[in-house]
């Protein structure tokens, strides 16, 4: 492979990841300015955040699979076309349907560029490049993650907040121009499709978290017991009890089971899960805290969380070597932890604080998720070069669905504790931190049972590193090379 071609690819997986996630926050703090221009109350606030991360979450598998039967290319640059143009949509939306639909689409678009771009490091890269590729992947989506908010924020104010959406389009045409450089496929797109595509599997692995989103809202909003909530939730169960039946029998399954019997694949995308439950909430609430409680204008909001960000991207490329040093299921644990801390420090402040009274837990937050970047590689690695995309599908379900519970659960909770509190005479700025303490909180727990999955499923994967392996390459080994060696 040519530097050119190398240097073009490793720029399109940078971008792409670093734009599909800024989705998921730079909207946060342009939330507040929406609500009152778009006339929405908190749970249309809530659809806005959670149409683009559902739709995104729940159609990866599908994306995934949709690149191993017709090509990489030929799905990134569908991805970012459908992606591009509901950027637009977005931005031109008038009122709170179109928006939350147009997001929905965004999302869709999201769901074939990620498996394709985690498919086009594992498959067109040389070996020697795919750990390094993967955390330039990495570092992109934490920068996206954190800096989201800095961005929403400055264009908010100063351009108004259809530019947050606006922002993606430019991005994206140049992200489409570059898939020029992704190998074609060599195979034409094979003959019965809606057979090879599991349509039953795609069809339950939607419904489940649709149905199990819109019961946690709902839930939040009314009581858990009131129709339809019980009947959305068991829904949920039933149609993820189904999706297991279905994808044992399926000639061409969404998922093989025998990839989700891989400890490390497994334990990745639940840890991947708990992370971002607690990482998602923290955004989306703390951004509603900032300008609602504490007075901050969306610049001055989006800035809070910029230390964040800067933590992240000083601490991103000292993972992999953490990982090779400590062992992996440590030093991702470890990380896994100081989140947790950093989000109970968080939860903390009350309604007389000050940006800077967060900052101390905001830096843990940004630490620990840098040190979580590994996972990535260890649930991806080992995987034959043909089902790479259904398991980049299966990792990117897990982090993307994880936001959608995070601002859903949160929500839920704090929305019950502000309803309680309000009931109880407090007024409604003290009911609101109420509910923020407690929401955040229950983030933390999740967070830090992420740590411990971290600890069992990962510790196959830490062995002693050989003199002559450079950590970066230790670190993006595949699960059947280490495993011959017995764990620590």
């Amino acid at each position: 492979m040519s530097r050119t071609r190398l240097a073009i690819l490793l720029v399109l997986v940078a971008l792409t990841g670093f734009i599909t996630t800024l989705d998921n926050t730079v909207v946060n703090v342009a939330l507040p300015t929406v609500q009152r221009e778009l006339g929405l109350s908190v749970t249309g606030l809530e659809w806005v955040a959670t149409s683009y991360v559902l739709v995104f979450g729940a159609l990866l598998l599908p994306g995934g699979r949709l690149g191993d039967l017709f090509g990489r290319r030929r799905v990134l640059a569908a991805g970012l076309v459908v992606f591009t143009a509901s950027s637009a949509a977005a931005a031109l939306a008038d009122d709170g349907a179109t928006l939350i639909a147009a997001r929905a689409v965004q999302g869709s678009g999201a769901a074939l560029v990620i498996p394709a771009t985690l498919a086009v490091i594992a498959a067109d890269l040389p070996e020697r490049r795919r750990a390094p590729a993967i955390g330039l992947w990495t570092a992109a989506l934490a920068v996206a993650l954190a800096s989201g908010p800095a961005v929403g924020g400055l264009i908010t104010q100063h351009w108004g907040w259809s530019w947050v959406f606006l922002l993606n389009v430019p991005f994206g045409a140049f992200a489409l121009a570059l898939t020029a450089a992704v190998p074609a496929a060599r195979e034409r797109p094979p003959a019965g499709l809606l057979a090879r595509l599991d349509l039953p599997g795609v069809a339950l692995s939607v419904l489940a978290p649709l149905l199990l989103t819109y019961g946690l809202v709902r839930g939040g909003d009314d009581s858990f017991r009131a129709a339809p909530v019980p009947y959305c939730l068991a829904g949920a169960a039933l149609c993820v009890l189904a999706l297991v039946g279905v994808e044992r029998r399926a000639a061409q399954p969404l998922v093989e089971p025998d990839l989700l019997r891989t400890r490390s694949l497994g334990g990745g995308a639940l840890a991947q899960v708990l992370w971002g439950i607690g990482v998602n909430g923290v955004f989306f609430f703390t951004a509603l805290y900032l300008q609602r409680l504490l007075g901050l204008r969306p610049t001055e909001a989006g800035l809070a969380f910029l230390p964040l960000a800067l933590a992240l991207l000083a601490v991103t490329p000292f993972a992999d070597r953490a990982a090779a040093l400590a062992g992996v299921h440590r030093s991702v644990a470890a990380g896994l932890a100081l989140v947790a801390a950093g989000l109970w420090w968080v939860s903390a402040a009350g309604a007389g604080a000050g940006p800077l009274d967060l900052q101390p837990g905001l830096l843990l937050i940004g630490v620990g998720s840098a040190l979580t970047a590994p996972l990535t590689v260890c649930a991806v690695a080992g995987v034959p070069e043909h089902r790479t995309g259904m398991a980049s599908g299966l990792i990117s379900a897990a982090r993307e669905i994880s936001g959608v519970f995070g601002v859903v659960l949160v929500g839920a909770v704090l929305s019950r504790r502000e309803t309680a509190s309000l009931r109880a005479g407090r007024t409604p700025d003290e009911a609101f931190l109420d509910g923020y303490h407690l929401g955040l909180r229950l983030a933390a727990g999740c967070v830090l049972l992420g740590a411990l999955v971290t600890l069992y499923a990962l510790r196959e994967r830490t062995t002693t590193r050989p003199r002559d392996v450079r950590p970066d390459e230790w670190a993006g080994r595949g699960a059947r090379d280490r495993d011959e060696t017995p764990a620590d």
